[in-house]
C-alpha cells in the first residue's frame, strides 16, 4: 500500500512540476532553451516545491560556515604532526597503549600530561596513553603553555622558553647526551670490547639539542675541547618558528633568502674554510657535514674490524641500527631471521658511533648548528684516528 501511494506521490509531483515549468516559464525561454530570462521563474518553481523538500539540516550549510583558521587547520592536518599513520604515532599501535615515557611527544594528551596542562600534577604520565593521538592544537596552542618558564635537556641543562617554544624543544631534544654515554663507559678500557655496552640512540629529529650547541651537551663532547655553543643565527632568526611555518612545518626559504643568496637552504655556505678539505666553497656546508660524517662512518666501520675485532654494519631501519658482521660480508649477521646486535663495543667505538648518529639524527644540522656538528664529527674521527694509528693531516678535514 504505502509503495502505491509513494508513486503516486511522485508522479503527481513530477506533473506539477511540468505543469508549472510550463506555466511560469516565458514563451521565448520555451521555444530557445534560452534559461537566461528564467531566474525568476525557477525561483518561483523552488518556492512551490519547498514543502516537498527535506528540510535544511540546520541554520546553515557545512559549506557557508566560515572557519577563521582554515588555512592554518589545512596546512596541519597536511603535516606530519597530523599523520596518524607515520611511524611516530603508529608504532604502539599493535599494543594499544603508548608507554608513558614515549607518550609525552607521541600523544598530545602525554604532553599535556608532562606540564600539567590536563590538571593532573606535573611530570610522565602515570599510566600508558592510548593510541590514536597526534601533535594536536592543544599541544602548541593550549594556554597554559605560556606559564612554562624552561624545558630539561637530556644533559640536565635547564633552558628558559619564550611562550610557544615549549613545545619545539621540548620534543625535538632527543633522549640522550653526551652525559649518558660517559656514564655508561665509566673508567672502562678505551678499546677493550666491554659485552655489557650496547649501542645509545640519542633518539630522533634533535633539531633542538644541535640548537642548543655545547652549551646544551647533547653530543658527545671530547675532554679539553672547545665546543661552540647555541647557534644564534640573525638576530630576526630567534626561534624555530623565524624559520618553519608552525602548522605545516615547511621552511620558510623567503626568510632565508632575506639575506642568503642561495634559494635552497642546503646550499646556503655560511662559512669562508672548506671544512671536508675538498677546497670547494661553492656548495652549501651541509655538503661539508655529509662528506665528513661518510669518513667518520667508515672509520667507524676500520675501527670495530681492526680494534674491536668483530666487523660492524649500520642498517638505519632496524634499531638498534648497528649490527655484527662476523664473516664480513656487508650483512648484519642473522640468528634465524633476527639480525645480531653488535656486542663488541669500546668506549671509543661507542663515544664515536653516538656522535655519528646524533648529527645524522638532525637531517636540518647544516642549519640549526653546523659549526657544533662539525666539530663533533672532526674530534671522534681525530680519536679514532689515534687507536688506527693514522694521520690526521692526511684527511685534510678542518675543524
Amino acid at each position: 500500500m504505502s509503495f502505491v501511494i509513494h508513486r503516486f506521490c511522485l508522479a503527481a509531483l513530477l506533473l506539477s512540476t511540468a505543469f508549472l515549468m510550463g506555466s511560469v516559464l516565458p514563451a521565448s525561454a520555451q521555444e530557445t532553451g534560452d534559461d537566461s530570462s528564467a531566474a525568476p521563474a525557477i525561483k518561483q518553481l523552488e518556492e512551490a516545491l519547498e514543502p516537498y523538500l527535506m528540510p535544511k539540516s540546520g541554520p546553515f550549510r557545512p559549506d557557508q560556515i566560515a572557519i577563521g583558521q582554515a588555512a592554518a587547520i589545512s596546512a596541519w592536518a597536511r603535516s606530519g604532526h597530523a599523520n596518524a599513520a607515520s611511524e611516530s604515532f603508529s608504532h604502539w599501535n599493535g599494543d594499544g597503549e603508548i608507554p608513558p615515557v614515549c607518550a609525552t611527544c607521541h600523544a598530545g594528551a602525554g604532553f599535556r600530561s608532562l606540564y600539567g596542562l590536563d590538571g593532573s600534577a606535573p611530570g610522565v604520565p602515570e599510566h600508558p596513553v592510548p593510541t590514536g593521538g597526534v601533535v594536536d592544537c592543544d599541544t602548541c596552542h593550549n594556554p597554559g603553555l605560556s606559564k612554562i618558564e624552561a624545558v630539561r635537556f637530556p644533559s640536565g641543562l635547564i633552558h628558559p622558553v619564550q611562550p610557544g617554544e615549549a613545545s619545539c624543544l621540548t620534543c625535538h631534544q632527543g633522549r640522550a647526551a653526551g652525559a649518558t654515554v660517559e656514564n655508561a663507559v665509566g673508567d672502562m678500557a678505551d678499546d677493550a670490547p666491554n659485552p655489557d655496552l650496547g649501542f645509545i640512540n640519542p633518539h630522533y629529529a634533535v633539531a633542538a639539542s644541535t640548537w642548543m650547541g655545547g652549551y646544551g651537551g647533547s653530543g658527545y663532547q671530547y675532554p679539553g675541547k672547545d665546543y661552540s655553543g647555541r647557534f644564534f643565527h640573525a638576530r630576526p632568526v630567534a626561534s624555530c618558528a623565524s624559520c618553519h611555518e608552525p602548522h605545516s612545518l615547511e621552511v620558510a626559504e623567503r626568510t632565508c633568502m632575506t639575506c642568503h643568496a642561495q634559494s635552497a637552504t642546503k646550499d646556503i655556505r655560511l662559512s669562508r674554510l672548506s671544512y671536508d678539505g675538498s677546497g670547494d666553497l661553492s656548495k652549501g656546508i651541509s655538503a661539508d657535514i655529509a662528506a665528513n660524517a661518510g669518513v667518520l662512518k667508515q672509520m667507524l666501520a676500520d675501527y670495530a674490524t681492526d680494534v674491536a675485532g668483530v666487523p660492524l654494519v649500520y642498517d638505519g631501519h632496524r634499531y638498534p641500527y648497528f649490527f655484527a658482521d662476523a664473516n664480513g660480508d656487508g650483512r648484519a649477521d642473522l640468528t634465524g631471521d633476527n639480525p645480531v646486535a653488535y656486542k663488541a663495543w669500546t668506549p671509543r667505538l661507542l663515544k664515536a658511533a653516538y656522535n655519528w648518529k646524533f648529527v645524522n639524527a638532525d637531517p636540518g644540522a647544516y642549519a640549526h648548528n653546523p659549526h657544533y656538528v662539525l666539530e663533533l664529527l672532526f674530534d671522534s674521527i681525530e680519536d679514532l684516528a689515534g687507536a688506527l694509528d693514522r694521520d690526521m693531516s692526511t684527511l685534510g678535514i678542518k675543524r
